[in-house]
């Protein structure tokens, strides 16, 4: 078994991106990108940024972790990306099993992130309203530091060294199921 590599935050913080060079450094790696878990939602979708999608996001989430707790009992290194904020981290842990995991949260400051969601070409998500959002939340929310990586200032190539970095020093590995110090 394996533990998964959880690299979050708000939308333009470039989890995509070093998510996948994250990858490319395990010869057995499953990227998991979490927006396509939303995107199964065919009925009744709530935008996840809205209070009243707090229900939909914790299911969408448990089954998202129960993807990754089953590529990581099966043998393969898990790198997951997607806005995993620590309010629904619990649900996404349930969902996984006991496999822990390793928690990284992508905060660059907001304009580099607007900047970044303003330039996308062929991607789904292009909203400034709900990256100021998703931002403020994850700045605002109980995170220790260390699980933090700024990335506004350093190449992608760069921020994925620093969370290998931390990921193999343990320094970003979950304590508790549900925790986040």
């Amino acid at each position: 078994m394996t533990e998964p590599i959880l690299l979050t935050g708000p939308p333009g913080a470039g989890k995509s991106t070093v998510a996948a060079l994250v990858a490319q450094a395990f010869p057995v790696a499953a990227l998991v990108p979490g927006d396509d878990f939303f995107a199964f939602w065919s009925q009744g979708f709530v935008e996840p940024w809205l209070p009243e999608s707090r229900h939909q996001n914790e299911t969408i989430l448990t089954a998202a972790g129960a993807a990754v707790g089953a590529y990581s009992r099966g043998g393969c290194q898990v790198v997951y990306e997607g806005v995993l904020g620590p309010w629904l981290l619990p649900a996404f842990l349930a969902g996984a099993g006991p496999v822990g995991g390793h928690y990284v949260v992508l905060l660059p400051p907001l304009d580099v992130c607007l900047a970044r969601v303003s330039g996308r070409i062929g991607h789904g998500f292009a909203d400034p309203a709900a990256t100021r959002h998703m931002h403020a939340e994850f700045a605002r929310a109980d995170v220790d530091p260390r699980h933090l990586v700024d990335g506004g200032e350093t190449d992608a190539e760069g921020v994925a060294a620093v969370v290998l970095a931390r990921v193999r020093d343990g320094s970003v590995r979950l304590g508790e199921p549900g925790s986040t110090s």
